[in-house]
């Protein structure tokens, strides 16, 4: 299989590439070192970090909104998150995410092609992290430049196909499990300058184990792909995936703003812990959420409800999104303690709960063997000690396998009674990726149609889109190859894994 080869590149090219002149203001100076002088040990928790502060947030939200898991707090703010719910998509909506995520990932690609051979082990881990990127900006754009991405002695790159893409981006996990396989001595050893797993290199092979799983899962609704997704998954038999939460945590603290955990940052507190963030105040539980978890949508009561929201007032209330503050219910209830911690928290990139429903999934469409049940309770299991749920109280854990468990269980959450365990599998992942990782969600019922939500009230379309739009800049800096689109193509032109 052809591996692309990306070559050296440096920070103020990538500052060019964006078109974006308000990122960073760099000056040439000797005592401001650039990615030369900057050994991938020193540069390697800034590398993945960077990313995150980007993606736990307007991902986040977005996928969360189009989920219809979060919506506005329209008894206090008016006109929240309207853009989101008119669904007025175009080429400024969302667009940080694709200029963010693509700037950011720099710091990757320099520690991959930096020149000394004695780091093959922060390379692989900085193969890994750019992977799990790459793979969400595919997911979302389609196309993208890639073979010639981070070049700075080419300013305008090609766009790559995105099944290409997808394609590379599981040889680029597989050579990172071979780099730390076949190590060579005098490999410099990885340490506290891991912001994940603190060196475990075993630890890494899981998570590449697990993101390859979710690239292969994505692509199995492809008819044409089958014979390479059999010999791949072929490949996976026997594999070690993550099995607790692969989380990031530099030493965030409530020292300063930017020490803050980003996600705390935004949708917390400020450094006091007790002055609310504006977007605390402004987002709220849709009724969806709620009534999806109080039992009113499924039948049985969910102990992650008081985990993922915050009660306010003698009643749980949601919004439904498009409502205005005179429609609205009083009390709206807040993102709650099993999201919204502390300054210190930990940041989740890849979560336990999801590497189990992607096993289940797999095992499902007999790509792996095992029970697929038994993965899928497991994953239940795991989001609801992420969560922090309590062992007793309503909806417990115990109380809740066992609702779920008999005859007269809501098929769409119950393993037992489900008539389409794909819609069952997707209906409990949406739930375990609740205020998480949203825009999985979001890109799940995509591939899938799963879970079926409401559109907001004042949608102008009759249906979620099914991709984000390349974003202004790119026009602006590479117009002669960003595909052409119109606001009709967010809605009907879907990435390649979502086609028969």
């Amino acid at each position: 299989m052809k591996k692309y080869k990306i070559h050296l590149f440096s920070l103020v090219a990538a500052l060019g590439l964006s078109s974006c002149d308000d990122y960073l203001d760099i000056n040439q100076s000797p005592n401001n070192p650039t990615y030369e002088n900057v050994t991938p040990n020193l540069a390697l928790s800034g590398a993945i970090t960077q990313p995150y502060r980007s993606f736990s947030t307007m991902p986040n939200a977005l996928g969360n909104l189009f989920m219809n898991s979060w919506g506005g707090n329209v008894n206090s703010v008016t006109g929240i998150y309207t853009v989101e719910f008119d669904l007025n998509i175009d080429n400024s909506f969302y667009s940080r995410i694709w200029e963010n995520l693509f700037l950011t990932t720099l710091g990757l690609s320099n520690i991959q092609n930096f020149p000394a051979e004695n780091y093959d082990n922060h390379k692989a881990i900085a193969k890994i992290m750019k992977t799990f990127y790459f793979q969400y900006l595919v997911d979302l754009y389609g196309d993208m430049p890639y073979s010639q991405a981070h070049n700075p002695l080419n300013p305008t790159p090609v766009y790559d196909n995105a099944q290409t893409i997808y394609r590379d981006l599981v040889v680029q996990l597989e050579d990172a499990i071979d780099m730390i396989d076949n190590a060579p001595a005098g490999t410099t050893t990885v340490g506290l300058e891991d912001p994940v797993f603190k060196g475990n290199m075993a630890n890494w092979k899981k998570l590449a184990n697990t993101i390859k799983l979710r690239l292969l899962i994505r692509e199995s609704g492809v008819a044409a792909s089958q014979t390479y997704l059999n010999a791949e998954f072929a490949e996976l038999a026997g594999a070690d995936f993550i099995t607790t939460d692969a989380t990031v945590n530099p030493g965030y603290s409530n020292a300063n703003n930017d020490r803050q955990n980003p996600f705390y940052n935004t949708y917390g507190y400020q450094i006091n812990e007790t002055t609310e963030r504006p977007s605390y105040s402004s987002t709220v539980a849709t009724d969806n959420a709620i009534k999806s978890l109080n039992g009113s949508k499924y039948g049985t009561p969910d102990g992650r409800l008081g985990r993922l929201f915050k009660q306010n007032g003698g009643s749980w209330a949601g919004v439904i999104q498009g409502q205005t503050g005179i429609e609205a219910p009083d009390n709206l209830a807040n993102l709650g303690p099993g999201l919204i911690k502390n300054s210190a928290q930990d940041g989740y990139i890849f979560t336990a709960a999801e590497s189990y429903f992607l096993q289940a999934e797999a095992v499902q469409r007999g790509y792996l063997s095992g029970s697929a049940e038994n993965l899928f309770i497991t994953g239940i299991e795991k989001s609801f000690q992420l969560l922090g749920v309590p062992a007793t109280g309503v909806g417990n854990i115990t109380d809740y396998k066992t609702a779920i468990n008999s005859a007269g269980a809501d098929p769409r959450i119950s393993w037992l009674t489900s008539t389409n365990k794909i819609e069952t599998i997707m209906t409990q992942k949406w739930i375990a990726l609740m205020g998480i990782n949203g825009i999985e969600s979001w890109i799940e019922y995509t591939r899938t149609g799963f879970p079926v939500t409401d559109l907001a009230l004042t949608a102008t379309r009759p249906a979620k889109p099914v991709r984000l739009m390349y974003p202004n800049s790119e026009y602006t800096a590479n117009g002669n190859n960003v595909p052409s689109q119109s606001q009709n193509d967010a809605f009907n032109n879907k990435i390649f894994w979502a086609l028969p």
